[in-house]
């Protein structure tokens, strides 16, 4: 990212900046935390760098590729359900559908086949100890579990970068250092992650922070030490 810049407008034309300049580098295979107090741009820049938000200025670039010069929904589309897996706080299931079918979605989008799909979700969620609930719906697990399962179907598709908004923020410390040690595994297994968080417990978990304030960058190697 190099001198990004992202504004929204009101309704009467009135604009308000958000990210004011920011430079940031990301390593594949890193795990990296954005901190920073409220409003002060965290989830602007992840839904930046996940292809959600156009960039207002500066440019993005994903893969060698400038991001920031593709204008098209489709292309944009395809690198987020290829490329990218999104974990949110409010976890974004689908009431109606079982945890096996929330899993599979996003393969249906990436072209698999029904069976393919079926299997690949089977797997990811046996492989976060959600094994036996594949057909229990989201109203008939607890918080933790409906993370969990949102975490398989970031993964359905393998993607190389995974980005979660605040990803305990709705769960209990035990149960969020339990969804914190599944990302420490994606990390040994070669997954790049960002994550906004304001827990300072979570951040410890990631290589390094990205500490951010007034829509700047004010630190890209922030350290948590064991007092703070």
């Amino acid at each position: 990212m190099k001198n990004i810049y992202k504004s929204y407008y009101l309704s009467n034309g009135e604009e308000i900046p958000v990210l004011k300049g920011v430079d940031a580098i990301i390593k594949r295979g890193e795990f990296v935390a954005i901190m920073g107090e409220s409003g002060g741009g965290k989830s602007t820049l992840l839904n930046i760098i996940g292809c959600l938000h156009p960039v207002s200025g500066g440019e993005y670039f994903f893969e060698n590729e400038n991001i920031s010069l593709a204008q098209d929904d489709y292309t944009l589309a395809y690198i987020r359900n290829m490329k990218m897996g999104f974990i949110f706080q409010s976890f974004n299931l689908i009431s109606r559908l079982t945890a096996l079918k929330n899993v599979a979605l996003p393969g249906l989008f990436a072209g698999l086949s029904h069976g393919e799909r079926l299997n690949r979700a089977k797997q990811r969620l046996t492989e976060i100890g959600l094994g036996d609930r594949m057909n229990h719906r989201p109203s008939e697990l607890s918080g933790g579990q409906q993370q969990r399962v949102s975490i398989a179907r970031a993964l359905i598709n393998n993607p190389e970068l995974i980005l979660a908004d605040e990803p305990t923020g709705a769960l209990d410390s035990k149960t969020g250092e339990e969804v914190m040690r599944i990302f420490s595994d994606l990390k040994i297994a070669g997954k790049t992650i960002v994550m906004v968080t304001h827990t300072p417990e979570i951040a410890k978990y990631a290589d390094r922070i990205i500490f951010m304030r007034d829509g700047r960058v004010i630190d890209c190697n922030y350290k948590l030490n064991s007092t703070q």
